[in-house]
Parts: structure tokens; sequence; C-alpha cells
């Protein structure tokens, strides 16, 4: 356990004292009118209360180690920032007990995703701050499994699994899971972004946490050294571990220089990305109906018209994105003209991102993506099978529309598709994935195993234009075009729109809030990567074997008064 300011004794954390001591073996309770009443046990929130005030210091060191995290993040993109963050969260939690990992995680979480989610506050900062605060959660248990498990042998072993353990559960749950804040999604351009392709997003995370972990480890080890040196009894070499450590932190930090990440294209198909825009940003970009349709059948008529004129080669597809048709062309006369008309124009299909009425449960609608032919007209289809909660559909409505009117907003709930997005549109035989979708691992991998030979990412990001969110989601992308071996295509209302090559280079890409139509020619790949084939695999073997390391140091005896040590004194 640590010592000085910051440390307190067993008896302190489970809100005794010398005061309220039990009687020593052998003496009887004292009792009768002359007998001291034993003053009553503090209650839970006074005692927590207690700990952050005696450990106050330790909390704002480990909320600036949260805001340095999210600054690792885009659209900071300070991603070195990742591995001291997790180095100093390692350190703050060694030695101490569960309770007080479990306070400096909330200290560590609720500042991290404050800042990292201050996106939403184009909704309201109470959603910010409330949701900031579910998600922290998570990294309270994260906190309290860290000090746990810093008991034992390889302890930055298990800290790197804890972490995945942490994001496992927390794209799972609630409501299906919200998986932003991953240290995986702030290594999208960094020596740990090769490893996607090995074992996908959480071998990313466990290797930036075991980075973090072995660097704190070596600062322990270095401290004790120190100690040792003021008393004069500092071996020879003590401080080769330290150095070993820092050693093997570098060494896997590289290691995903030697993962081979291949480009090769077995085919190649042109296409053009079509980003409209809207005509303002926030909760009400949509405007009057037709309106975003308009600006995207306007824009793909005025590549048509470049076409004809021969300044533009006609390619072989295009991609509208999400929501480009707030109406329903299957029954708007109005919208579904519109459509057919920029098909027509450019003589090519066209994916078409379209809010669609359920044709058989009334009051839902289905957030598609449509092949829109010029022959055929309207063809296969894709529907988002992972709407977001309170944003696309609301859980528990009739209770909870009673007394938050903001629900009101999502009139209508979202209805969830039940298959994978991989279309023929023309000539490619694409994986549609649409917005918020790109975050889940299993959504992204199952349309790759499907047979998707390249990814489209089509988007909305009207509301978070200009926050920083748009950035966070094509990073995402990046990510997810290493892990795959597939060129990613990003195509949003507003932008951010890109295109990605295999190897998650970002080639081209839109500026916020304009109209722009983006042409490339898109490798097509048929190859699986080691990730694809292995699966969930990785993360399941990491979480649990970050779990089973802290079952198994819970079992351990706590530390008692008096057996205190000093951190950089327990054995790593």
């Amino acid at each position: 356990m640590p010592s000085g300011p910051d440390a307190t004794t067993a008896s302190e954390t489970e809100g005794g004292g010398p005061e309220g001591a039990a009687p020593a073996a052998g003496e009887a309770p004292r009792s009768g009118a002359g007998a001291a009443a034993a003053p009553r046990r503090p209650g839970r929130l006074r005692r927590l209360a207690g700990g952050a005030r005696r450990h106050w210091r330790a909390g704002v060191a480990a909320a600036v180690a949260g805001l340095g995290l999210a600054l690792a993040f885009p659209p900071f993109d300070l991603w070195p920032l990742s591995v001291p963050a997790v180095a100093a969260f390692s350190l703050l939690t060694h030695g101490r007990t569960g309770r007080q990992g479990a306070w400096l995680g909330l200290a560590f979480g609720w500042p991290f995703f404050l800042l990292l989610l201050s996106w939403l506050r184009v909704i309201g900062w109470d959603v910010t701050v409330g949701l900031a605060l579910v998600e922290s959660l998570f990294v309270v248990a994260l906190g309290a499994g860290l000090a746990r498990t810093s008991r034992l042998r390889a302890w930055p072993l298990w800290a790197a699994c804890l972490w995945v353990a942490q994001e496992w559960a927390r794209d799972r749950v609630p409501f299906g899971g919200f998986p932003w804040g991953r240290l995986a999604f702030a290594n999208t351009g960094s020596p740990f972004t090769p490893l996607a392709a090995l074992g996908g997003a959480p071998l990313v995370t466990f290797a930036v946490a075991l980075s973090g972990a072995l660097l704190a480890w070596a600062a322990l080890r270095l401290l004790a050294v120190r100690r040792a040196s003021e008393a004069a009894e500092r071996a020879p070499g003590a401080r080769l571990p330290a150095l070993g450590a820092v050693g093997l932190a570098a060494s896997v930090a590289v290691a995903g220089y030697a993962v081979p990440v291949p480009t090769g294209a077995d085919d190649t198909v042109s296409i053009a990305v079509v980003q409209g825009n809207v005509q303002q940003p926030g909760m009400d970009f949509l405007g009057r109906p037709m309106l975003i349709l308009n600006n995207h059948v306007a824009a793909t008529l005025d590549l048509a018209t470049e076409i004809d004129a021969g300044r533009v080669e006609r390619p072989d597809l295009v991609i509208w994105p999400e929501n480009a048709s707030d109406l329903d062309p299957f029954r708007n006369d109005e919208a579904r003209a519109a459509i057919e008309r920029a098909v027509q124009a450019v003589d090519v299909p066209i994916l078409v991102g379209a809010l669609v009425e359920h044709p058989t449960r009334e009051g839902y609608v289905e957030n598609q993506g449509i092949v829109w032919d010029p022959e055929t007209g309207p063809g296969a289809s894709y529907t988002k099978q992972h709407p977001v909660p309170f944003g696309e559909y609301v859980p528990f409505r009739e209770q909870l529309s009673t007394f938050i009117t903001r629900l009101e907003r999502v009139p209508r709930d979202f209805y969830p598709g039940d298959s994978t997005g991989v279309l023929d549109v023309g000539p490619a035989r694409l994986g549609d994935v649409i917005c918020f979708e790109v975050a889940y691992d299993g959504i992204v991998r199952d349309t790759v195993n499907d047979g998707a030979r390249a990814l489209v990412v089509q988007t909305n990001n009207a509301t978070y234009g200009n926050t920083g969110q748009p950035e966070q989601q094509l990073a995402m992308s990046r990510l997810r075009a290493v892990e795959h071996g597939r060129a990613v295509v990003t195509a949003a209302t507003s932008g951010i729109s890109a295109v990605v090559a295999p190897d998650g280079r970002v080639e081209q890409r839109t500026e916020e809030f304009t109209r722009d139509v983006l042409t490339a020619v898109l490798p097509l790949r048929d190859d699986r990567t080691v990730a694809d084939r292995v699966g969930a695999a990785p993360e399941w073997v990491l979480a649990g074997l970050g779990l089973v390391a802290w079952g198994l140091a819970a079992r351990l005896r706590p530390v008692r008064f008096g057996k205190a040590r000093r951190p950089g004194t327990l054995d790593p």
C-alpha cells in the first residue's frame, strides 16, 4: 500500500480507527453506565467521501491522466499520450485497496469521457455528463481490478488484460454497448495499429495497455532503487530490471512494424462519393422535407455534367451517405422521382441512404442503404442492425417520455436489420456499415467474412458537425481498414467523407459543411486477415485472463494495519 499522505490503513478503509477498534483478545466487552458507547459506523457514502478527502491529491492526478488520455483521441490526435496515461493510472492504483482503486477509476474515467464525448453537448450538457458518468462506471471497476491485481506477480500483464475486459463489457452493455473511447481508437495511425490485422481492436488495446503498465512497473522499480540507495543498500545492477521493462514496453510498441499489412488489389472499381451537405448543423439539420435529398441530387447532376463534358471519367458506381433521402422513396413519389433523375443522369448504380417505413410493423422505420440501378431501379438493400439507443429508438419509451420531453425528438423507433450489408453495387461486392456500426467489432467482421471486398460507411454526422465527432468516427474507419485489409469509403452528408486505403492511410477527405464529390479507384480484396479468421477469440481470452487474475487477487489476504508497504517495495 502507498505510504505518506495518501496511505490508508486497512482499518481506515473499512471505516474504523483507534476509537472504534474491537476489544483485544481475551478482554471482556465493557458494558454498563460507565462504558463508552461504541461509535456508530459511518455510512457507505460518508466512507467514500472520507476516502476522497484523504486521497484528493491522487484523485487530481488521476483526473489529469484521464484528460491526457482524451487528448490522445481525435480531434487532438496526440496518440503518444495514451501510453503515459495508462502508466499513470497503473501507478496511482498500485498497492491500493479495491475501494481506493475504484475511487481513482471514477476520478480518471469521468473527466476522460467528459472531454472525449463533449460533442454530445449539441444535444445537451446534461446528456454529456450523464453518459460520461455511466461509461466511467466501467473504469471504476477497472480501477478496483488494477488495485487488486497489483499484488500479483506479472501484474502489468493482468493490467493489460483488465483494460481489454473493461472494453469488452462496455462494448456490450447497456443497450448493446457504447464502444467509444477504446485505446485502439486512439491508435489508428501509430506503431500499434498493424496489430489490428492479427487480433483486431482488442489486441491493439492490449498492447497499448501493456506498454503503459510496463512503464509503471519500471517507475516503481526505480523508486525502490532510489530508496535503497538512500539507505546505502543498493545492489549492483539494481536498475537493470527497470531498464529491461522499458525495453520490453518499447518492443511491444514497435512490434506492429513486424506485422505485414497487405494492400495488393485482386480487382479495382472506380467510385464517386457524393457529399451533398446540409443547410445547418445541429439537431435540426434536416430542415424541410426533400431539402437534403435535393442537395445530393443536385451534386450528382453536377457530376453527370462533368462526365458528359469529358472532364471526369464515368465511375462504376456512386455512393450517397446515410439519410441522403429523408423521405421513403417507396412511398413518396417526389422522392423516388428525384432519385431516379440522379441515377439516370450518371447512368450507373447509386447506393442510396434512405429512411424507409417498415413494411409490416406500423410506426417503425428502417435505416437503409439501397442499391438503385439505372435500368432496374431499387434492388438489394441493407438495414442498419444496431440502431442508437435514445438517438434512433427510445428504450422504455412509455415510462421515460412522461418526464423527459426531449425524447419527443425521436418520434418513431428504428427497427434493426438482421443480416450483414454485403451488396452488389454495379461490379463491386461492397460491405455496407451505417454510421456508429463502424465502432462494433462483430458487425464489421461479419460483413467482411460474408464476402465484402471493400467497406462503405454511410454516415450522417450533421448533428455533430464541427465538434470532433466526425474525426473520431473517421479514425475508427482507419483501424477497420487495417484490421480487415479492406479499403474503406466513408460517405457523410456534411462531412467528413473520405477514402481510406487498406493500410489505414487517408487518401482523400472532404471538409465539413461543404458540397463535394470524391472520385477514386478503389482496390477490391478477397484475402482475409488473421483477425478475420480468429474473430472474437483474442478478446475473450484476454478479458477472461484479466478477470481470473482479479478473482485470484481477491482471495489474497488484505494488507493489515502496520503491514503497509510503499509503492515500489512490492515484489513486481
